[in-house]
């Protein structure tokens, strides 16, 4: 019998131990897609206890608390630290079989070096002994990240953003690279006039651009585009239900336009063409500043409207949408194509009805130039777990090439998630070193173990082009 989190925990096979030990376990990390705020990178926060550190802001744990009958306020209200804890600690003995019971010992286990299993019986000692090393200067963000052999970060970062902290960042020579990525999903959400037009005014403040007509936000945009270039910014993201690509004339969009900056409501029908336009113009700049670009698609958000209206955005109540994906797919990425101007795309999807749909349409926009343009992105929020992972890869092996996939990231807020790339890599090696013990590959490690230190590490450090 197997004991748990084994130095082989997730490895069923010799093949899959040496590929993971030889091979997958000591590769840098590159986290080319997260939410952490550079702030507090730039400050070297330090954390006051280990509720701070591990449950604020985390939302797959908040999802659970819920689910186990927790009241709100010891998720996100304001009972003592300490009472929030225990009700998590209390929490995750049922959570056996869901990826958080993993993910909550592994972290346990690499950050603090504890191998108990949490509970209530052992909550006080984990949660005293977690509280006291986060008070020690080895347990500030920085040192939290450099220790985990993390090479690049990449941010999530809204246009309008002044990048003071990435600035910091550099300037105090920290080794990790953490550059910010272009995140513009508050300019399609024009359905509210009144808050449309205050973001307006923000990036026009940004720009220092009078944004008075469609002409001017592109102006703008592009702007402060080339400010993140020249900050390092090589990847754009987009959250989006679903792709935009209504038809739409020029006269159309800058009509649109102007209703919304005077303060008017937008028909569906406009909103949807204007939003078009905009997607279409941001994959445009992307190929032009030859930045890779990001669609995480398929998340229906805000479903709770009164826990919404009570708590706002991001805070355990988003799910999978059903919404159809492939003509619109489809559809903008031909756009693109016969501009020629579709740059290196990363597709993520919520939904794993469409893995197989996803993964034949992004070979349709391959140019036999660039190595994995079209990449099929790892599994994501709610397919980032064991199975998930398992299906992305075993589809992007079915309908395309593994071995160009530029693999796992964190797409995480907390400063303790990087054993999400060991789990990753665990899932990697054991796949392969299955095929392997099932004769369906050849038993040449050579071969294999170039192929996950690929995967793992050196595909995205060639296709994002950092610099």
């Amino acid at each position: 019998m197997r004991t748990f989190l084994d130095e082989n925990f997730l490895l069923n096979n010799p093949t899959a131990e040496i590929l993971y030990h030889e091979h997958a376990k000591e590769m840098p990390i590159i986290d080319y897609h997260c939410h952490l705020p550079p702030d507090e990178i730039a400050s070297n926060r330090g954390f006051e206890n280990l509720t701070k550190i591990w449950l604020d802001g985390d939302h797959y744990k908040w999802r659970l608390l819920r689910a186990n009958g927790i009241d709100e306020k010891y998720i996100t209200g304001n009972a003592p630290d300490f009472e929030k804890f225990m009700k998590w600690a209390e929490t995750v003995p049922y959570t056996i079989r869901n990826p958080m019971y993993h993910w909550t010992h592994l972290e346990l286990r690499r950050y603090f070096g504890i191998e108990k299993l949490l509970d209530g019986s052992t909550a006080k000692e984990i949660y005293d002994r977690a509280t006291d090393l986060l008070q020690t200067d080895e347990y500030r963000v920085q040192n939290l990240i450099k220790n985990k052999n993390v090479e690049i970060i990449c941010t999530t970062d809204d246009p309008v953003d002044s990048l003071n902290a990435h600035r910091e960042i550099r300037e105090q020579e920290f080794p990790v690279k953490v550059l910010p990525a272009w995140r513009p999903d508050k300019l399609l959400s024009a359905e509210n006039p009144d808050i449309y037009n205050k973001y307006l005014d923000r990036l026009s403040e940004a720009s220092v651009i009078d944004i008075s007509v469609y002409d001017d936000l592109i102006q703008a945009l592009y702007k402060r585009q080339e400010f993140f270039n020249s900050q390092g910014c090589r990847l754009s993201d987009h959250g989006l239900e679903t792709f935009f690509a209504e038809d739409f004339t020029e006269n159309e969009i800058k009509g649109s336009f102007k209703k919304v900056r005077s303060g008017k409501q937008l028909s569906e029908s406009e909103l949807k063409k204007l939003r078009s336009a905009l997607l279409i113009q941001f994959a445009e700049m992307d190929h032009e500043f030859d930045w890779t670009q990001q669609f995480h698609v398929s998340a229906i958000r805000n479903n709770n409207k009164r826990m919404y209206e009570l708590l706002g955005p991001d805070k355990g109540y988003d799910s999978i949408s059903d919404l159809p994906l492939a003509q619109s797919m489809s559809k903008f990425f031909d756009r693109l194509e016969q501009k020629k101007k579709l740059t290196r795309t990363i597709i993520y999807n919520l939904n794993p009805r469409d893995n197989e749909m996803i993964v034949s349409m992004a070979g349709n926009f391959n140019d036999g130039v660039t190595p994995g343009k079209m990449q099929y992105g790892s599994g994501w929020w709610f397919l980032d777990q064991k199975d998930g992972m398992t299906r992305q890869m075993n589809t992007l092996s079915n309908l395309g090439l593994l071995r160009r996939f530029v693999g796992m990231l964190t797409d995480s807020r907390s400063f303790l998630s990087y054993p999400r790339h060991e789990y990753f890599r665990r899932i990697l090696c054991n796949l392969i070193g299955t095929d392997v013990e099932n004769g369906e590959i050849p038993n040449d490690l050579e071969l294999l173990g170039k192929m996950v230190e690929e995967i793992c590490y050196y595909n995205a450090r060639e296709y994002f082009r950092f610099g």
